[in-house]
């Protein structure tokens, strides 16, 4: 495992995907993974997580998603440059979601176009 919490867990969770498991065990744990799945339970990858605060786990129960990717190296992006990284990491224009770290939070990019704001990019999924 790389020291990147973020990337080993969704790297995680599509071999358990494509492995047709239902449920899986990430063992470490962070505070923006935790948002980030807060992001993915609401666009349905995830179904439901339990954090484990015993032993600093979460289990997760997959949803229905086809790919999820950490960004890598994590570029900053402006307001008006969004819409050239959707284009390059999403199959289709309402297809899927890039997950951006804002000073306002972690938001999904169809939130930071909203906001009218920027930050850094961390994951993607669809």
């Amino acid at each position: 495992m790389s020291q990147d919490i973020v990337a080993d867990a969704l790297n995680m969770i599509r071999n358990a995907k494509k492995a047709r498991k239902e449920t899986l065990e990430i063992s470490k744990v962070s505070t923006l993974l935790i948002e980030i799945m807060k992001i993915m339970k609401q666009k349905g990858v995830i179904k439901k997580y339990k954090i484990n605060t015993k032993n600093r786990s979460v289990e997760v129960t997959l949803g229905d998603f086809m790919e999820c990717k950490a960004i890598k190296p994590r570029f900053y992006v402006k307001k008006d440059g969004i819409d050239k990284y959707v284009r390059r990491y999403l199959p289709a224009r309402d297809m899927g979601t890039i997950v951006i770290s804002t000073n306002k939070g972690i938001m999904s990019h169809e939130e930071v176009i909203e906001e009218g704001a920027g930050g850094s990019l961390i994951a993607y999924f669809y």
